[in-house]
C-alpha cells in the first residue's frame, strides 16, 4: 500500500483494496472464458437467426417497439417504431449489432467495446420488456450483468484475440484500454 494517502499504485483503489488480479491460467480465468464464449454464442445466434437470408423474412422490430406500453421509455419506443428512418435503422442494427457483439465475444476481440454495446442493447431490452410481473430481476437484467462482468474483467485477455491485439501498435494506443480487454 502506498505511504502517501493521495497516491495509489496501479493495483490499488483509493481505499487500498487490490483492483487487479490475474485471470490467466486460473480457475477464474477458465470460468470467464466460458462466460464470454457462452454469452457471445447467445448473441451471435440471436443476431444470425434474425438475418433475412436465414429466417426467410426481414427482421421487423415495429411490433415490439409499438407495443411496449408498460415501458418507462414507451414514448421513445413508439417514436422509433413510427418513424420510418429510425425503424429502418433499428431493423438493421438489432440483428447486425447482436451478430457483431456475439462474434467479438466468441473470438475475444474488442471485448470491452462489444460488452458496452451488448449492455446498451440489454438496457433497451430490459426496459422494453418492462412487465416485471415476477419482479425486477429477469433474464434481460442477467444479460446486462454478464456484459458488465465481461467488460470489467477484460475477458478478451484470456484465450482471446485481445491478448494478441494488445501486443500490437493498436494495443499501445490510449484508446485501446477502452476497447480491448
Amino acid at each position: 500500500m502506498s505511504t502517501n494517502p493521495t497516491q495509489t499504485s496501479a493495483a490499488e483503489t483509493t481505499f487500498g483494496n487490490v483492483l487487479d488480479f490475474d485471470l490467466q491460467g486460473t480457475l477464474a480465468g477458465y470460468w470467464i472464458v466460458a462466460l464470454r464464449v457462452i454469452t457471445g454464442y447467445w448473441f451471435l445466434h440471436a443476431g444470425f437467426t434474425k438475418f433475412a437470408f436465414v429466417s426467410g423474412e426481414p427482421f421487423d422490430a415495429s411490433g415490439y417497439l409499438l407495443n411496449a406500453s408498460g415501458s418507462p421509455i414507451a414514448g421513445l419506443f413508439a417514436w422509433v417504431g413510427s418513424t420510418p428512418w429510425m425503424l429502418e435503422f433499428t431493423n438493421f442494427m438489432i440483428p447486425m449489432g447482436e451478430f457483431l457483439i456475439g462474434l467479438g465475444l466468441v473470438v475475444g476481440a474488442l471485448v470491452r467495446l462489444a460488452s458496452f454495446f451488448g449492455g446498451v442493447l440489454m438496457v433497451f431490452f430490459y426496459l422494453g420488456n418492462a412487465d416485471w410481473a415476477h419482479g425486477l430481476v429477469n433474464g434481460d437484467l442477467m444479460g446486462l450483468m454478464l456484459f458488465v462482468t465481461l467488460g470489467v474483467l477484460g475477458a478478451g485477455r484470456v484465450f482471446g484475440l485481445d491478448a494478441i491485439l494488445e501486443k500490437t501498435e493498436l494495443g499501445k494506443k490510449r484508446i485501446a484500454k477502452f476497447l480491448l480487454g
